[in-house]
């Protein structure tokens, strides 16, 4: 199509495309412009000559995170935690999903899915509270089962060991419900005349499952599980920071926290850009190593 075919056609669907302006402008002025910020990475940033002034450093703050005897224990505990998530909380709304699709009460499916969607809407500052609450030594529900059952008290919240586990459950407890959202629009997309020929076919409800429905959204599953990949360095501030301590940093301290304390509270500004400016190039990198291999191997890419 020529230039000339092109302008009746955006004449033709321009509200679409004056509808886009705000996502666009939003890209824009909260995403793309930030950018340029990077470059506090490579100076020794003086908030009294301003970042333009301020001297250059070159590739001196990648090197002190490089030889940090934190910055190993800080990368271990991101990727562990975000395998965790991947292994527990990825599967876990696709799991839902396919249940509650099976679902053939109406009503009782709706009220399921309300009540499931519900903890994505509480925020984490509440989320933390009633976490604390239950793994209260001395309150906390966890210990009184414990107690009744003859173990003494544990202070979840204080032990290392424990901490991975808090925060995955607690993750997969909130957006569970959430996540199924996307994966039943998928399978809304399904042809519902599979169903029926596997029905005269006398395939059963897992056999429909398996054959029909999981391969009708299995697009929907890799461009879904690349982006997670892509984001494996992101373990979120707000979750960790409400329930970590320095009892627990050893196995809890990830890049977002350390980044927040150093550039922050420590006002190492340009040290704490260099730290999120690996964890991103690590994240680009990786998202598109992942898409090549889905590629490859399957077809389905995120373009």
């Amino acid at each position: 199509m020529g230039r000339s075919g092109n302008l009746p056609y955006l004449i033709r669907n321009k509200w679409l495309y004056i509808f886009l302006i705000p996502g666009i402008l939003y890209l824009l002025v909260f995403k793309y412009l930030p950018m340029a910020g990077l470059v506090i990475a490579f100076k020794d940033l003086s908030l009294t000559k301003g970042i333009v002034d301020s001297e250059w450093v070159g590739w001196y703050h990648f090197e002190t995170l490089f030889q940090s005897s934190n910055f190993y224990r800080i990368l271990k505990n991101s990727l562990l935690l975000s395998f965790y998530q991947i292994v527990w909380g990825f599967p876990a709304p696709i799991i839902l999903a396919l249940m509650l699709n099976e679902i053939r009460h109406m009503f009782f499916k709706r009220i399921t899915q309300t009540i499931l969607y519900l903890p994505h809407f509480i925020s984490w500052v509440v989320l933390a509270g009633i976490v604390m609450s239950f793994l209260s030594p001395s309150t906390g529900i966890v210990n009184h089962v414990l107690n009744t059952m003859g173990f003494e008290s544990v202070p979840f919240l204080l032990k290392p060991e424990y901490f991975r586990t808090i925060i995955v459950s607690a993750e997969i407890w909130k957006e569970v419900g959430w996540g199924t959202i996307i994966y039943f629009a998928a399978m809304s997309g399904i042809d519902p005349t599979l169903y029926e020929s596997a029905t005269i076919d006398g395939a059963g409800r897992m056999r429909k499952m398996w054959h029909i429905t999981l391969p009708g959204i299995s697009a929907t599953i890799v461009i879904l599980l690349l982006l997670k990949l892509g984001n494996i360095l992101e373990n979120g501030f707000e979750q960790i920071y409400l329930l970590y301590n320095p009892m627990t940093y050893a196995t809890g301290d990830v890049f977002e926290t350390y980044t927040y304390r150093i550039g922050l509270q420590q006002g190492r500004i340009s040290y704490g850009t260099a730290v999120g400016m690996f964890k991103a190039l690590v994240g680009f990198t990786l998202i598109i190593m992942a898409n090549s291999v889905s590629r490859k191997l399957s077809g389905k890419s995120i373009w």
